[in-house]
């Protein structure tokens, strides 16, 4: 702090400077973090459905009885992706828009490229 010819307090140039912005995501913690096991739960019942597909398989089941659980076990993981791309967004991304910078760019290309990927299956 300055003071002026009146002796109030006057704030500096380098009073103006603000700290760095530190969030979850600086400390290990990911978007999907608060329903992990909610999401464990999910992905464990997606499991079932794949071993379903394999007795399926072993029994001799009708192919098309098989391809649609195939269907309902694609759309449940594709279900799953796309909850864990809004967290991704909400959370990575914004963090990073939060501090600014490259860090930012990079986060929203590598959401874009993801969103491809789920868009190619």
């Amino acid at each position: 702090m300055t003071t002026t010819g009146a002796g109030a307090d006057a704030p500096s140039v380098a009073d103006a400077v603000e700290p760095p912005v530190v969030t979850d995501h600086d400390h290990g913690i990911h978007g999907y973090h608060h329903q992990k096991d909610e999401h464990l739960k999910r992905l464990r019942r997606i499991e079932g459905q794949i071993r379903g597909l394999q007795r399926m398989v072993d029994e001799d089941v009708y192919c098309i009885d098989i391809l649609t659980q195939v269907s309902a076990s694609t759309k449940a993981l594709q279900s799953f992706a796309l909850q864990l791309l809004e967290e991704h967004l909400r959370h990575c991304v914004a963090d990073a828009a939060l501090k600014g910078g490259s860090e930012v760019d990079a986060k929203v290309e590598e959401a874009t490229k993801a969103i491809g990927r789920l868009l190619r299956t």
